[in-house]
């Protein structure tokens, strides 16, 4: 008798109802954004702005963030390095869905590995990936410092913190950066706008 597992014996089941349908119904179409940079950049900030902005002309968002994630689906999880490859995994497959709904999926996460990322945009057409990166100076980010989590890193209380003592690999080709300009940042609801005018631009928000 055949010994069945987890990945055998399995087909993909096609439904008459599809992405191009979906996208039509909502007069939108399915997109991950990706937002990624060290703890305390403003990834949640931007996406939580994003997500109001979009709602605000009828664009229906999804937003996954990465503290919350943790709380659910990726709760098993800790953070070396192979679990922090897992985390992104699921939570690329997870956008990929988004996505395919027709929703314009936000992601926002520290996703450190620069690889991690890529197999992330490999999941869906290229440009339907749109890759954030928050490029502030970890100075910056140690100063909000917002969930205290640098100075435990400095005192040794956290080890593999993204930035102290473990690597944050930052994007080589990003669709849109994010940082000061004359030592200011920008404010939210201009990074937002910068996002939803990408988005415009590039066909997103009408089907």
């Amino acid at each position: 008798m055949a010994t069945l597992s987890n990945s055998t014996n399995i087909f993909w089941q096609e439904c008459q109802i599809g992405k191009p349908e979906r996208q039509k119904l909502l007069n939108q179409k399915g997109c991950v954004v990706w937002i990624t940079g060290l703890s305390g950049s403003g990834k949640s900030t931007l996406a939580c702005s994003l997500s109001r902005e979009l709602h605000s002309r009828g664009k229906l968002s999804y937003v996954l963030d990465g503290d919350n994630l943790r709380h659910g689906l990726n709760k098993d999880l800790g953070f070396k390095p192979e679990d922090r490859t897992e985390n992104i995994r699921r939570t690329g497959e997870v956008a990929k869905l988004f996505a395919d709904a027709g929703l314009i999926c936000v992601a926002s996460l520290i996703s450190p590995y620069r690889k991690d990322r890529e197999i992330c945009r490999a999941m869906l057409p290229d440009e339907n990936f749109i890759e954030v990166f928050m490029n502030m100076p970890l100075e910056l980010c140690e100063a909000r410092d917002p969930k205290g989590l640098y100075k435990l890193a400095r005192a040794g209380k956290i080890k593999g913190f993204t930035g102290i003592d473990d690597p944050y690999e930052p994007p080589l080709n990003c669709e849109i950066e994010i940082k000061q300009e004359g030592g200011v940042c920008p404010t939210p609801p201009m990074m937002a706008g910068q996002i939803v005018s990408y988005l415009e631009e590039k066909g997103f928000l009408q089907y």
